[in-house]
């Protein structure tokens, strides 16, 4: 099997699982609410093929491929559907927010530092 062929065979395995059932779970009705799950996909995937001489038998072509991918799926929010109105409830990541929070107090005071001297 050639890179393109294990490439094509990762891409369709990988594309089988995009539906929108994966992005939007199953409907939650509650107190005259509908509330969809939402979730951000994303996937990657790579390979790679090669050939050359054989060092110890220089009679012999050498040669090799391999590949990988994966999935990660992650919580985005919720749709909260009601008779008068649809809205999108987004989920607040805290890591996130600390991790900002931490790069603009870094970037603050190298920027204080740098105006001082």
């Amino acid at each position: 099997m050639n890179a393109a062929e294990i490439l094509q065979k990762m891409a369709d395995t990988l594309g089988s699982t995009a539906t929108v059932k994966t992005v939007f779970g199953d409907p939650i009705h509650v107190n005259g609410k509908t509330v969809v799950p939402v979730a951000k996909i994303a996937y990657g995937f790579g390979g790679g093929a090669g050939s050359g001489k054989n060092e110890r038998h220089p009679e012999r072509q050498g040669e090799g491929g391999g590949g990988g991918g994966g999935v990660r799926a992650f919580p985005a929010g919720a749709l909260e559907i009601t008779e008068g109105r649809t809205r999108f409830v987004p989920f607040i990541d805290p890591a996130w927010i600390g991790a900002a929070f931490t790069a603009g107090a870094v970037l603050a005071g190298v920027m204080i530092l740098r105006w001082r001297r």
